[in-house]
């Protein structure tokens, strides 16, 4: 249920900001522009909350989270009366007309820039890209558990989601990329990576098991690490960066296995666990009395020992930050672009589409993760916006867009009966989508 309750909070805490932000574009530009605005609206359907502000605007909270709208005086909706028509959008040159459209993308893609340059600025932790296990296409390829990416095709990378971003993106085309890594031994080494002979669709949620490729915070060894005073692995000798070679009489090399057979020895001998360990090529045999610890309605044995997950912090100053954050915006933007042009194109799963019940789960585990993996949702999901709305899809702002391009082009504005038209299909086309993101999100739901 909390997690219910948070996913629903964060939802609505991040929709509210980046719609806010997005109509607020179109608001301020209209305004500059001339344009009398009626209503500003955060939500869609029935009013919750409402106030007229001295500028003649009303202001609006509606019921339904998933978008908002600007609606300003126009005579095509409304007699206009004759001392207003000046101010009236429909009357406006048409390059104030794109600027007024064009804004609230703009502004999401400004709202990205500024979270990712504030999460640059407090820092931001992330994985570093280095790898855990290699088997498929990775191992064919000669990646090595152990190995740290450094680059892919000469553009660096410094952590897990710049790989996925840069190797998604080329393998829709089906290229062969050139991956720099750092050997465990400090050797550095150039290996290709035939993208091309992944032989089935890229699946984004499963596309590091189709190349074989874990990272290593999925498969960390068993080594204890992140060891803390008074816990029974201090109390027992045991020192960060021992390797446990032996729990009781089963052999670990994970990290994860360790720790079901921790929980097996544990069990068995009321809290007594012996390990058998490998510190500086000597091993000897520790014996740790666990503690018990509730974790909802079970309890676990604990010794007090973490992975070494090889983690990397992001920080810059504030001058630095911005070429970072522009560049991570520019990274993520061309990944989001090739995803959608793929999946138009049918070379991408449709599945990979989410919908409001993803995002807000995904929202939850960001809040959760601290203040900068929550600007980095909040970056991510205001770029995504910004993309989502500049598509040539009446009834979008690209839409609109697109009719003001032909509207240039023949020198009058298409007539009433072909943008009523266009708005019908684009209707239709944002329906189809919506159901499709829903579907996949039950469908993940009824998975999990």
């Amino acid at each position: 249920m909390d997690m219910v309750l948070g996913s629903i909070f964060w939802f609505l805490v991040a929709t509210g900001l980046l719609v806010t932000f997005h109509e607020f574009g179109h608001f301020w530009v209209a305004r500059r522009c001339g344009v009398k605005v009626l209503r500003f609206s955060i939500g869609l359907g029935k009013p919750l909350w409402s106030r007229r502000g001295r500028d003649g605007t009303e202001y609006v909270i509606a019921a339904i989270p998933l978008g908002g709208y600007v609606k300003m005086l126009d005579e095509r909706e409304a007699e206009v009366e004759a001392f207003e028509v000046h101010q009236a959008f429909n009357r406006k040159p048409i390059a104030q007309r794109v600027a007024i459209v064009a804004a609230g993308p703009l502004f999401n893609l400004i709202f990205a820039l500024a979270a990712f340059w504030l999460m640059l600025l407090v820092g931001v932790r992330d994985y570093a890209p280095y790898v855990g296990e290699a088997e498929g296409l990775a191992a064919q390829s000669g990646l090595q558990r152990g190995d740290l990416i450094l680059a892919v095709d000469e553009r660096p990378v410094s952590n897990w989601t710049h790989v996925l971003v840069d190797l998604t993106t080329r393998a829709y085309r089906g290229e062969t990329v050139v991956m720099e890594l750092r050997r465990a031994n400090g050797e550095i080494v150039d290996q290709k990576l035939k993208l091309g002979e992944l032989g089935q669709a890229v699946d984004e949620e499963r596309f590091l098991d189709q190349l074989g490729l874990k990272p290593w915070h999925w498969v960390p060894p068993a080594v204890a690490f992140n060891l803390r005073e008074g816990d029974p692995a201090i109390l027992a000798g045991m020192r960060s960066g021992d390797r446990v070679v032996k729990v009781g009489d089963t052999e670990v090399d994970r990290f994860a296995a360790m720790s079901e057979a921790i929980q097996a020895e544990a069990g068995a001998h009321e809290g007594r666990v012996r390990l058998l360990i490998e510190r500086n090529g000597i091993r000897e045999t520790l014996v740790i009395q666990a503690r018990s610890e509730a974790r909802g309605e079970k309890s676990v044995w604990l010794i007090g020992v973490g992975p070494e997950m090889r983690e990397t912090i992001r920080r810059y100053g504030a001058i630095d930050a911005v070429p970072q954050a522009i560049a991570e915006t520019w990274r993520l933007t061309t990944g989001s672009v090739g995803v959608i042009w793929h999946m138009l194109t049918g070379d991408a799963n449709l599945k990979n589409v989410s919908g409001p019940i993803s995002i807000a789960q995904f929202a939850n585990y960001s809040a959760e993760g601290g203040f900068t993996q929550f600007l980095r949702f909040l970056g991510l999901i205001s770029l995504s916006l910004c993309i989502m709305n500049l598509l040539p899809i009446p009834i979008l702002d690209g839409g609109h867009l697109l009719y003001y391009f032909i509207e240039w082009v023949k020198g009058s504005p298409l007539s009433d009966r072909a943008q009523a038209f266009g708005q019908y299909l684009g209707l239709g086309a944002l329906l189809a989508l919506m159901c499709l993101a829903f579907f996949n999100d039950f469908s993940r739901l009824m998975a999990s």
